[in-house]
């Protein structure tokens, strides 16, 4: 469902790439993929890819004090 409104937000005739982590829901094999969206996953154990990662790493960074 949210991937079909995705695909509905895409301009006619464009692709949208989604970046997935390695979350184990983002690979279900029960997962329909429009036509109009391609799913890239990161690799595995690469945080520094993943920009939700980076932007909490200077909060864990000054929790730990170094």
């Amino acid at each position: 469902m949210h991937l079909e409104e995705i695909a509905f937000h895409v301009a006619p005739g464009a692709h949208a790439v989604l970046l997935l982590d390695q979350a184990g829901w983002h690979g279900s094999a029960e997962l329909v993929v429009p036509p109009n969206i391609t799913l890239m996953p990161l690799p595995p154990r690469c945080p520094e890819l993943n920009p939700v990662n980076a932007r909490w790493y200077e909060p864990r960074r000054r929790r730990r004090g170094a």
